[in-house]
Protein backbone atom coordinates (compact mmCIF):
# COMPACT_ATOMS: atom_id res chain seq x y z
CA UNK A 1 0.00 0.00 0.00
CA UNK A 2 2.93 2.60 0.76
CA UNK A 3 4.83 1.32 -1.92
CA UNK A 4 1.75 1.92 -4.24
CA UNK A 5 1.23 5.58 -2.40
CA UNK A 6 5.15 6.29 -2.95
CA UNK A 7 4.98 5.41 -6.82
CA UNK A 8 2.11 7.54 -7.17
CA UNK A 9 4.42 10.69 -6.05
CA UNK A 10 6.87 10.01 -7.76
CA UNK A 11 4.54 9.84 -11.08
CA UNK A 12 2.92 12.61 -10.28
CA UNK A 13 6.62 15.14 -9.69
CA UNK A 14 7.57 13.49 -13.30
CA UNK A 15 4.35 14.41 -14.85
CA UNK A 16 4.61 18.45 -13.29
CA UNK A 17 8.41 18.63 -14.15
CA UNK A 18 7.76 17.23 -17.89
CA UNK A 19 4.52 19.64 -18.50
CA UNK A 20 6.53 22.21 -16.76
CA UNK A 21 9.63 21.77 -19.11
CA UNK A 22 8.27 21.50 -22.23
CA UNK A 23 5.05 24.37 -21.59
CA UNK A 24 7.53 26.57 -20.13
CA UNK A 25 10.07 26.50 -22.94
CA UNK A 26 7.63 26.28 -25.88
CA UNK A 27 5.89 30.00 -25.79
CA UNK A 28 9.66 31.35 -25.06
CA UNK A 29 10.81 29.89 -28.22
CA UNK A 30 7.46 30.93 -30.23
CA UNK A 31 7.94 34.52 -28.64
CA UNK A 32 11.53 34.98 -29.83
CA UNK A 33 10.32 33.39 -33.25
CA UNK A 34 7.50 35.62 -33.90
CA UNK A 35 9.81 38.46 -32.79
CA UNK A 36 12.75 38.04 -35.37
CA UNK A 37 9.98 37.74 -37.79
CA UNK A 38 8.53 41.15 -37.26
CA UNK A 39 11.89 42.45 -37.12
CA UNK A 40 13.04 41.11 -40.60
CA UNK A 41 9.94 42.17 -42.14
CA UNK A 42 8.77 45.18 -40.90
CA UNK A 43 8.61 48.13 -43.47
CA UNK A 44 9.91 51.50 -42.43
CA UNK A 45 7.51 54.02 -42.74
CA UNK A 46 7.83 56.50 -45.69
CA UNK A 47 8.64 60.10 -45.26
CA UNK A 48 5.98 62.12 -46.93
CA UNK A 49 5.97 65.69 -48.31
CA UNK A 50 2.64 66.71 -49.11
CA UNK A 51 1.51 63.44 -49.31
CA UNK A 52 3.79 62.55 -51.65
CA UNK A 53 7.14 59.60 -50.54
CA UNK A 54 9.61 61.75 -51.07
CA UNK A 55 11.81 58.71 -50.92
CA UNK A 56 10.50 57.72 -54.74
CA UNK A 57 11.28 61.02 -56.05
CA UNK A 58 14.04 63.66 -57.06
CA UNK A 59 12.62 67.22 -56.10
CA UNK A 60 13.05 70.22 -57.37
CA UNK A 61 12.00 74.05 -55.55
CA UNK A 62 11.17 77.12 -56.93
CA UNK A 63 8.89 80.34 -57.54
CA UNK A 64 6.85 81.57 -60.24
CA UNK A 65 8.07 84.26 -62.00
CA UNK A 66 6.45 87.25 -62.75
CA UNK A 67 3.64 86.36 -65.92
CA UNK A 68 4.41 82.51 -65.31
CA UNK A 69 1.68 79.87 -65.93
CA UNK A 70 1.63 76.61 -64.30
CA UNK A 71 1.37 75.51 -68.52
CA UNK A 72 4.16 77.94 -69.12
CA UNK A 73 6.27 76.51 -66.40
CA UNK A 74 5.48 72.92 -67.06
CA UNK A 75 6.92 73.39 -69.94
CA UNK A 76 9.71 74.47 -69.06
CA UNK A 77 10.30 71.60 -66.86
CA UNK A 78 10.03 69.60 -69.97
CA UNK A 79 6.86 67.93 -70.22
CA UNK A 80 5.31 67.07 -73.34
CA UNK A 81 3.40 69.29 -74.68
CA UNK A 82 -0.27 67.80 -75.37
CA UNK A 83 0.11 66.42 -71.37
CA UNK A 84 0.49 69.99 -70.69
CA UNK A 85 -2.58 71.01 -72.86
CA UNK A 86 -4.59 67.99 -71.05
CA UNK A 87 -3.77 68.94 -68.18
CA UNK A 88 -4.52 73.09 -68.68
CA UNK A 89 -8.39 72.17 -69.96
CA UNK A 90 -8.69 70.01 -66.52
CA UNK A 91 -7.54 72.88 -64.39
CA UNK A 92 -9.97 75.25 -65.99
CA UNK A 93 -12.47 73.11 -64.20
CA UNK A 94 -10.95 73.29 -60.58
CA UNK A 95 -8.63 75.73 -60.30
CA UNK A 96 -9.15 79.03 -61.12
CA UNK A 97 -5.56 79.99 -63.65
CA UNK A 98 -5.51 83.34 -62.13
CA UNK A 99 -4.14 82.71 -58.80
CA UNK A 100 -1.19 81.86 -59.32
CA UNK A 101 1.18 84.29 -58.28
CA UNK A 102 4.64 85.54 -59.14
CA UNK A 103 6.71 84.52 -56.44
CA UNK A 104 4.46 81.44 -55.00
CA UNK A 105 6.69 78.41 -54.17
CA UNK A 106 6.32 75.27 -56.34
CA UNK A 107 8.28 72.03 -55.80
CA UNK A 108 8.40 69.39 -58.67
CA UNK A 109 8.69 65.62 -58.15
CA UNK A 110 10.86 63.54 -61.00
CA UNK A 111 11.15 59.90 -61.11
CA UNK A 112 14.54 58.32 -59.48
CA UNK A 113 15.61 56.63 -63.26
CA UNK A 114 17.09 57.92 -66.26
CA UNK A 115 14.24 59.93 -67.61
CA UNK A 116 13.49 61.91 -64.52
CA UNK A 117 10.34 62.68 -65.73
CA UNK A 118 7.98 65.01 -63.57
CA UNK A 119 5.41 63.06 -61.86
CA UNK A 120 3.71 65.69 -59.50
CA UNK A 121 4.07 69.43 -59.73
CA UNK A 122 2.50 71.11 -56.11
CA UNK A 123 1.90 74.78 -55.83
CA UNK A 124 1.47 76.72 -52.71
CA UNK A 125 -1.05 78.82 -53.26
CA UNK A 126 -1.04 80.47 -49.95
CA UNK A 127 0.64 78.88 -46.70
CA UNK A 128 -2.11 76.99 -46.17
CA UNK A 129 -3.42 75.85 -49.26
CA UNK A 130 -1.44 73.42 -52.22
CA UNK A 131 -2.51 72.09 -55.08
CA UNK A 132 -0.70 68.97 -56.37
CA UNK A 133 -0.51 68.29 -60.09
CA UNK A 134 -0.56 64.78 -61.43
CA UNK A 135 1.10 64.35 -64.22
CA UNK A 136 1.13 60.29 -63.90
CA UNK A 137 -0.97 58.40 -66.68
CA UNK A 138 -4.10 59.68 -65.15
CA UNK A 139 -4.41 63.39 -65.18
CA UNK A 140 -5.56 64.85 -61.77
CA UNK A 141 -5.38 67.72 -60.33
CA UNK A 142 -6.32 67.61 -56.32
CA UNK A 143 -6.50 71.15 -54.14
CA UNK A 144 -5.12 70.50 -50.02
CA UNK A 145 -5.15 72.57 -46.52
CA UNK A 146 -2.13 71.85 -44.62
CA UNK A 147 -3.19 71.31 -40.83
CA UNK A 148 -3.11 74.75 -39.22
CA UNK A 149 -2.63 73.94 -35.50
CA UNK A 150 -4.44 76.78 -33.41
CA UNK A 151 -2.58 78.61 -30.09
CA UNK A 152 -4.42 80.81 -27.87
CA UNK A 153 -2.27 84.09 -27.23
CA UNK A 154 -2.69 86.43 -24.31
CA UNK A 155 -0.77 89.92 -25.22
CA UNK A 156 -0.17 93.05 -23.59
CA UNK A 157 1.47 96.21 -24.03
CA UNK A 158 1.92 99.95 -23.70
CA UNK A 159 2.45 102.20 -26.64
CA UNK A 160 5.17 103.64 -27.71
CA UNK A 161 4.71 105.13 -30.93
CA UNK A 162 1.57 103.48 -33.22
CA UNK A 163 0.11 100.74 -32.49
CA UNK A 164 1.65 99.02 -35.52
CA UNK A 165 4.90 99.71 -34.62
CA UNK A 166 4.59 98.78 -31.22
CA UNK A 167 3.33 95.51 -31.92
CA UNK A 168 6.62 94.85 -34.35
CA UNK A 169 8.69 95.86 -31.26
CA UNK A 170 6.86 93.59 -28.99
CA UNK A 171 7.05 90.99 -31.68
CA UNK A 172 3.81 90.43 -31.62
CA UNK A 173 1.80 89.77 -34.75
CA UNK A 174 1.37 93.48 -36.13
CA UNK A 175 -1.34 92.30 -38.30
CA UNK A 176 -3.00 92.66 -34.71
CA UNK A 177 -2.98 96.16 -34.94
CA UNK A 178 -5.73 96.06 -37.88
CA UNK A 179 -7.81 93.69 -35.87
CA UNK A 180 -7.95 96.02 -33.28
CA UNK A 181 -8.09 98.81 -35.21
CA UNK A 182 -11.54 97.22 -36.68
CA UNK A 183 -12.83 96.29 -33.31
CA UNK A 184 -12.39 99.58 -31.15
CA UNK A 185 -12.93 101.65 -34.37
CA UNK A 186 -16.08 103.40 -33.19
CA UNK A 187 -14.54 104.19 -29.92
CA UNK A 188 -10.76 104.82 -30.41
CA UNK A 189 -8.69 107.50 -32.11
CA UNK A 190 -6.17 105.57 -33.06
CA UNK A 191 -4.84 108.83 -34.82
CA UNK A 192 -4.45 110.30 -31.61
CA UNK A 193 -2.80 107.70 -29.80
CA UNK A 194 -0.63 108.67 -26.67
CA UNK A 195 2.48 106.82 -24.79
CA UNK A 196 0.46 106.46 -22.10
CA UNK A 197 -2.16 104.10 -24.00
CA UNK A 198 -2.43 100.63 -23.33
CA UNK A 199 -3.71 97.64 -24.62
CA UNK A 200 -4.50 93.62 -23.55
CA UNK A 201 -5.68 91.05 -26.02
CA UNK A 202 -6.70 87.45 -25.97
CA UNK A 203 -6.97 85.66 -29.07
CA UNK A 204 -5.68 82.85 -31.48
CA UNK A 205 -2.46 82.34 -33.46
CA UNK A 206 -2.61 80.29 -36.41
CA UNK A 207 0.44 77.79 -37.27
CA UNK A 208 1.33 75.30 -40.00
CA UNK A 209 3.86 73.21 -39.46
CA UNK A 210 5.30 75.22 -36.38
CA UNK A 211 5.61 78.45 -38.18
CA UNK A 212 3.18 81.40 -37.80
CA UNK A 213 0.48 81.89 -40.66
CA UNK A 214 -2.13 84.02 -39.66
CA UNK A 215 -4.27 84.93 -36.92
CA UNK A 216 -7.49 82.97 -35.61
CA UNK A 217 -10.33 84.34 -33.64
CA UNK A 218 -10.34 87.54 -31.11
CA UNK A 219 -11.89 86.46 -28.24
CA UNK A 220 -11.25 89.34 -26.44
CA UNK A 221 -9.74 93.23 -25.94
CA UNK A 222 -9.24 95.91 -23.58
CA UNK A 223 -8.16 99.35 -24.54
CA UNK A 224 -7.45 102.44 -22.11
CA UNK A 225 -6.86 105.43 -24.23
CA UNK A 226 -6.51 109.32 -22.67
CA UNK A 227 -7.21 107.39 -19.28
CA UNK A 228 -11.01 105.57 -20.72
CA UNK A 229 -10.84 101.96 -20.39
CA UNK A 230 -12.81 100.06 -23.03
CA UNK A 231 -13.44 96.08 -23.37
CA UNK A 232 -14.25 94.07 -26.20
CA UNK A 233 -15.99 90.58 -26.10
CA UNK A 234 -16.94 88.51 -28.84
CA UNK A 235 -20.37 86.54 -28.74
CA UNK A 236 -22.98 85.72 -31.07
CA UNK A 237 -26.41 86.62 -31.18
CA UNK A 238 -28.85 85.04 -33.28
CA UNK A 239 -25.63 83.25 -34.57
CA UNK A 240 -24.14 86.68 -36.26
CA UNK A 241 -20.49 87.11 -33.96
CA UNK A 242 -19.91 90.81 -32.62
CA UNK A 243 -18.15 92.57 -30.06
CA UNK A 244 -19.75 94.15 -27.36
CA UNK A 245 -18.23 96.03 -23.91
CA UNK A 246 -18.91 94.64 -20.64
CA UNK A 247 -22.65 95.73 -20.50
CA UNK A 248 -23.46 94.29 -23.52
CA UNK A 249 -23.47 97.42 -25.69
CA UNK A 250 -22.59 96.79 -29.01
CA UNK A 251 -18.80 98.30 -30.00
CA UNK A 252 -20.61 99.44 -33.70
CA UNK A 253 -21.63 102.72 -34.21
CA UNK A 254 -23.61 104.77 -36.66
CA UNK A 255 -20.22 106.03 -38.11
CA UNK A 256 -16.54 104.81 -37.93
CA UNK A 257 -14.09 106.92 -36.15
CA UNK A 258 -12.08 107.84 -39.07
CA UNK A 259 -12.25 106.93 -42.90
CA UNK A 260 -8.95 105.36 -43.01
CA UNK A 261 -7.07 102.61 -41.12
CA UNK A 262 -3.76 104.37 -40.46
CA UNK A 263 -2.19 107.50 -40.94
CA UNK A 264 -1.83 110.84 -39.03
CA UNK A 265 -4.26 113.84 -38.47
CA UNK A 266 -1.99 116.56 -40.41
CA UNK A 267 -4.55 119.58 -39.95
CA UNK A 268 -7.72 119.87 -37.99
CA UNK A 269 -11.29 121.80 -37.80
CA UNK A 270 -10.50 125.09 -37.71
CA UNK A 271 -12.31 128.67 -38.11
CA UNK A 272 -9.16 129.96 -39.21
CA UNK A 273 -6.06 128.48 -41.03
CA UNK A 274 -3.73 129.20 -43.37
CA UNK A 275 -3.95 127.66 -46.60
CA UNK A 276 -1.10 125.62 -47.94
CA UNK A 277 -2.13 126.32 -51.68
CA UNK A 278 -3.76 129.96 -51.40
CA UNK A 279 -1.46 131.52 -49.06
CA UNK A 280 -4.51 133.05 -46.94
CA UNK A 281 -6.20 132.58 -43.50
CA UNK A 282 -9.58 130.75 -44.28
CA UNK A 283 -11.76 128.71 -42.37
CA UNK A 284 -11.07 125.13 -42.83
CA UNK A 285 -14.32 122.94 -41.97
CA UNK A 286 -12.50 119.14 -42.11
CA UNK A 287 -10.15 117.37 -40.77
CA UNK A 288 -6.91 116.21 -42.78
CA UNK A 289 -5.68 112.49 -42.50
CA UNK A 290 -2.12 112.76 -44.22
CA UNK A 291 -1.62 109.47 -45.96
CA UNK A 292 0.25 107.47 -48.77
CA UNK A 293 -1.33 108.07 -51.96
CA UNK A 294 -3.56 105.17 -53.02
CA UNK A 295 -4.88 104.53 -49.51
CA UNK A 296 -8.29 102.98 -49.56
CA UNK A 297 -10.95 105.59 -48.45
CA UNK A 298 -13.78 103.70 -46.21
CA UNK A 299 -17.36 104.97 -45.73
CA UNK A 300 -17.67 106.11 -42.25
CA UNK A 301 -21.03 104.80 -42.20
CA UNK A 302 -24.08 103.47 -44.43
CA UNK A 303 -25.93 106.10 -46.72
CA UNK A 304 -26.39 107.20 -50.05
CA UNK A 305 -23.66 108.64 -52.70
CA UNK A 306 -25.49 112.09 -53.32
CA UNK A 307 -22.74 113.90 -55.65
CA UNK A 308 -19.35 112.59 -57.08
CA UNK A 309 -17.36 114.69 -59.35
CA UNK A 310 -14.05 117.23 -59.49
CA UNK A 311 -14.22 120.90 -58.85
CA UNK A 312 -10.80 122.77 -58.64
CA UNK A 313 -10.54 123.19 -54.69
CA UNK A 314 -11.55 119.65 -53.54
CA UNK A 315 -10.63 117.71 -56.54
CA UNK A 316 -12.02 114.33 -57.21
CA UNK A 317 -14.45 114.22 -54.44
CA UNK A 318 -17.67 112.19 -52.98
CA UNK A 319 -20.07 112.87 -50.71
CA UNK A 320 -22.31 110.40 -48.74
CA UNK A 321 -26.13 111.10 -47.05
CA UNK A 322 -26.54 108.84 -43.92
CA UNK A 323 -29.71 110.02 -43.03
CA UNK A 324 -31.51 113.60 -42.35
CA UNK A 325 -29.18 114.89 -40.44
CA UNK A 326 -25.51 114.06 -41.55
CA UNK A 327 -23.85 113.87 -44.88
CA UNK A 328 -19.79 113.46 -44.96
CA UNK A 329 -17.67 114.16 -48.17
CA UNK A 330 -14.16 112.84 -49.02
CA UNK A 331 -11.68 115.14 -50.78
CA UNK A 332 -8.91 115.26 -53.23
CA UNK A 333 -8.87 111.75 -53.93
CA UNK A 334 -6.83 109.68 -56.48
CA UNK A 335 -9.20 107.80 -57.81
CA UNK A 336 -13.41 106.91 -56.93
CA UNK A 337 -13.58 103.34 -55.63
CA UNK A 338 -15.24 100.71 -58.14
CA UNK A 339 -18.68 101.02 -58.62
CA UNK A 340 -19.23 104.40 -56.90
CA UNK A 341 -22.24 106.88 -58.72
CA UNK A 342 -24.31 109.13 -57.51
CA UNK A 343 -27.43 107.01 -56.51
CA UNK A 344 -25.47 103.96 -55.14
CA UNK A 345 -26.10 102.92 -51.75
CA UNK A 346 -22.74 101.98 -49.74
CA UNK A 347 -22.32 100.42 -46.52
CA UNK A 348 -19.87 101.34 -43.33
CA UNK A 349 -16.83 100.01 -44.31
CA UNK A 350 -17.15 100.24 -48.07
CA UNK A 351 -13.65 101.37 -50.29
CA UNK A 352 -15.25 104.70 -51.72
CA UNK A 353 -12.34 105.88 -53.12
CA UNK A 354 -8.26 106.59 -52.55
CA UNK A 355 -6.23 108.75 -51.04
CA UNK A 356 -4.66 111.64 -53.37
CA UNK A 357 -3.61 115.24 -53.69
CA UNK A 358 -5.92 116.23 -56.58
CA UNK A 359 -7.58 119.71 -56.51
CA UNK A 360 -5.78 122.65 -54.09
CA UNK A 361 -3.48 119.86 -52.25
CA UNK A 362 0.31 120.28 -51.27
CA UNK A 363 0.68 116.19 -51.03
CA UNK A 364 -1.13 113.14 -50.43
CA UNK A 365 -3.89 113.54 -47.74
CA UNK A 366 -7.54 112.58 -47.30
CA UNK A 367 -9.99 115.69 -46.04
CA UNK A 368 -12.69 114.29 -44.37
CA UNK A 369 -16.09 117.36 -44.23
CA UNK A 370 -19.10 116.48 -41.90
CA UNK A 371 -22.62 118.26 -41.93
CA UNK A 372 -25.02 117.96 -39.08
CA UNK A 373 -28.33 119.66 -40.49
CA UNK A 374 -26.78 120.92 -43.54
CA UNK A 375 -23.72 122.79 -41.36
CA UNK A 376 -20.41 121.60 -41.22
CA UNK A 377 -19.30 120.79 -37.83
CA UNK A 378 -15.90 118.58 -36.38
CA UNK A 379 -15.59 115.18 -37.82
CA UNK A 380 -13.69 114.38 -34.25
CA UNK A 381 -16.56 115.89 -31.89
CA UNK A 382 -19.50 114.07 -33.60
CA UNK A 383 -21.59 111.94 -30.94
CA UNK A 384 -22.42 108.75 -32.90
CA UNK A 385 -25.35 106.57 -31.47
CA UNK A 386 -24.58 103.07 -31.00
CA UNK A 387 -26.57 99.92 -32.87
CA UNK A 388 -29.09 97.29 -30.61
CA UNK A 389 -27.38 96.17 -27.73
CA UNK A 390 -27.42 92.48 -26.05
CA UNK A 391 -31.17 91.83 -25.72
CA UNK A 392 -32.71 91.45 -22.27
CA UNK A 393 -33.29 88.32 -22.80
CA UNK A 394 -29.73 87.12 -23.72
CA UNK A 395 -28.18 89.62 -21.54
CA UNK A 396 -27.84 87.00 -18.61
CA UNK A 397 -25.81 84.51 -20.95
CA UNK A 398 -23.88 87.45 -21.90
CA UNK A 399 -22.75 88.24 -18.35
CA UNK A 400 -21.91 84.27 -17.10
CA UNK A 401 -19.90 84.29 -20.83
CA UNK A 402 -17.69 87.27 -19.77
CA UNK A 403 -17.23 87.35 -16.41
CA UNK A 404 -13.94 84.50 -15.96
CA UNK A 405 -12.81 86.57 -19.50
CA UNK A 406 -13.10 90.13 -17.38
CA UNK A 407 -11.40 88.69 -14.85
CA UNK A 408 -8.18 87.08 -17.26
CA UNK A 409 -8.32 90.44 -18.54
CA UNK A 410 -8.44 92.15 -15.25
CA UNK A 411 -5.32 89.77 -14.05
CA UNK A 412 -3.18 91.01 -16.39
CA UNK A 413 -0.87 94.51 -15.52
CA UNK A 414 0.09 96.18 -18.50
CA UNK A 415 3.95 97.12 -17.65
CA UNK A 416 5.42 98.45 -20.96
CA UNK A 417 6.42 94.99 -21.95
CA UNK A 418 4.91 92.39 -23.86
CA UNK A 419 3.59 89.40 -21.91
CA UNK A 420 4.04 86.25 -23.52
CA UNK A 421 1.92 84.33 -21.72
CA UNK A 422 1.70 81.31 -23.58
CA UNK A 423 4.84 81.53 -25.07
Amino acid sequence: MLKRAFFSVILALLAIFFVDYFVGISPVRTSKNSEEYSKDTLLAKPILKYGIPVDSFYIEKGSLRYGQTIGNLLLDLNVDPEVVNSLTLVSADSFDPHKFKAGNHYEVFRTRDTLAAVRYLVYEDSPVDFVIFDISDTLAIYPFKKEVTTVRRVDESAITSSLWETMKQKNINPMLALELSDIFAWTVDFFGLYPEDKFKVIYDELYVDSLPVGLGTIHAAWFEHRGEKFYAFRYEQDSVASYWDEKGNSLRKSFLKAPLRFSRISSRFSGRRFHPVLRIYRPHSGVDYAAPAGTPVMAIGDGVVIDKGYNESAGNYIKIRHNSVYTTGYNHLSRFGKGIAEGVRVKQGDIIGYVGSTGYATGPHLDLRFWMNGKPVDPLKVKSPPVEPIRPENLEKFRQAITPIIYQLDSITPAGDSLRASR
